[in-house]
C-alpha cells in the first residue's frame, strides 16, 4: 500500500510539473520572444485558461503528500520552511500579474505585470529544481526527522549542506533551461506568425542546453546519490524511464503538438527516473542512512491509506476529466487578444 501511495504522489508531482511547467517556461521567455504588447497577450492567452487550473496538480500532491506520508511532510515543512513561504509569496505574485495585465491600464501597469510574471515563473522554476536537488542529494536528519538547512553556505564542494549549494544550483540551473524549453515549446505550439517563429527558434537553441545538463546532472546526480545506481543495479526494469526520457529528448526537436507532448514525455521520464531511484526513499539522510525517511517510517497506518485510496481514485478521475474537457474546449491557436473575460 505504501508503495502505490509513493507511485501515486510522484505522477501527480509529474503532472504538475508537465502541465504547470508549460506556463511557468512560457511566463520566463514571454518577455524576450514576444516584441509587442499584442503578442505578449497572444502569450497570456495560449496559458490564460488554463494556468490556475494547472495549479491544481501541485494542491493535490501536497495534499496527497500530507496524507500519505504525514512524518515527510512535517519533516520537510519544518526543514525548508523558509523556502517554502518564499514559493507560496512567488506563486501569490504570478497570479497577480497574470490576472491584473487585462485590467489595468497605462504605461507603467502593464510592463510592470509583465516583469513580475516573468521573474515569478524564472524564480519558481529555479526553486522546485533546488527542491528536487534536494531530495535527491539528502538532507541532514537527525534521530528525531528533523533537520535544518541554512538557504546557503560558502558554497564549496564538499562544505555545509544548505538548501542551495552546488548540486541543487546545478539542478536548479537545469530546471530552468528545462521548463523554459517546454514553455517556448507550447508558445510555438499555441500561436502563429512571428510569435510562433521567434518561440520556435528560441526551443530549437534552448534544446542544445537541455541535452547538455541532461548529461551533466546525470552523471553527478549518481555521484551525489549513490543509492540511484543501487536502484537501478537492482531493478534493471527501471531503465525503462530514462528510456522514456531520452525519445522525449530526442523527438522534441520536431515541430508543433508532436515537439510538445515530446517534451511532456521527456520531463516525465526524468521524473519517474528521479522517483524510482531514490525509492523507498522518501527524503534521504545526507549523514546517517539508518535516518532517512521510507515509504515504511513516514506512511500513515495502512487502514488509512486503503481508505484513502477508495476516495482517491474516483475524486482524481472527476480531476482528470475536468482536465480532458478544459483542454479539448481551448485547443488550436491563439490569436492576439485576451482570453474570454479578460
Amino acid at each position: 500500500m505504501e508503495t502505490i501511495w509513493f507511485c501515486l504522489v510522484a505522477v501527480m508531482i509529474a503532472a504538475y510539473v508537465v502541465l504547470d511547467g508549460f506556463d511557468l517556461g512560457a511566463g520566463i521567455l514571454h518577455r524576450f520572444v514576444a516584441k509587442t504588447d499584442a503578442e505578449r497577450r497572444a502569450v497570456l492567452a495560449s496559458i490564460g485558461p488554463l494556468w490556475d487550473g494547472n495549479e491544481v496538480w501541485l494542491l493535490a500532491g501536497g495534499g496527497t503528500l500530507y496524507f500519505a506520508f504525514p512524518a515527510l511532510y512535517a519533516s520537510s515543512f519544518s526543514g525548508f520552511y523558509l523556502p517554502l513561504m518564499m514559493v507560496l509569496w512567488l506563486l501569490i505574485l504570478r497570479g497577480i500579474a497574470i490576472e491584473f495585465r487585462g485590467h489595468l491600464q497605462g504605461p507603467v501597469w502593464g510592463p510592470l505585470c509583465d516583469s513580475v510574471f516573468c521573474g515569478a515563473s524564472a524564480l519558481l522554476a529555479i526553486f522546485f529544481g533546488a527542491a528536487l536537488g534536494n531530495v535527491v542529494r539528502g538532507v541532514p536528519l537527525d534521530s528525531s526527522g528533523y533537520f535544518f538547512l541554512p538557504l546557503w553556505t560558502d558554497f564549496s564542494l564538499g562544505g555545509d549542506a544548505a538548501v542551495l549549494d552546488p548540486y541543487t544550483v546545478l539542478i536548479a540551473i537545469a530546471a530552468f533551461i528545462t521548463l523554459a524549453e517546454h514553455g517556448a515549446l507550447w508558445v510555438a505550439y499555441k500561436t502563429t506568425g512571428d510569435l510562433e517563429q521567434r518561440s520556435r527558434r528560441a526551443a530549437g537553441r534552448l534544446w542544445w542546453a537541455v541535452a547538455a545538463m541532461v548529461i551533466v546532472i546525470t552523471f553527478t546526480s549518481f555521484r551525489v546519490q549513490p543509492h540511484l545506481g543501487e536502484s537501478f543495479r537492482a531493478r534493471p526494469w527501471g531503465f525503462v524511464f530514462p528510456l522514456i526520457a531520452l525519445a522525449g529528448l530526442i523527438l522534441m526537436r520536431r515541430s508543433g503538438l508532436r515537439a510538445f507532448l515530446a517534451s511532456s514525455a521527456f520531463l516525465t521520464g526524468m521524473l519517474t527516473s528521479v522517483a524510482f531511484g531514490v525509492y523507498p526513499y522518501v527524503l534521504p539522510s545526507s549523514g546517517d542512512p539508518a535516518r532517512s525517511l521510507t515509504i515504511y517510517n513516514a506512511a500513515a497506518a495502512r487502514y488509512g491509506l486503503q481508505v484513502g485510496l477508495v476516495w482517491f481514485i474516483p475524486g482524481i478521475a472527476l480531476a482528470a476529466g475536468y482536465f480532458v474537457y478544459t483542454y479539448r474546449s481551448f485547443a488550436g491557436k491563439v490569436g492576439e487578444e485576451p482570453w474570454p473575460g479578460k
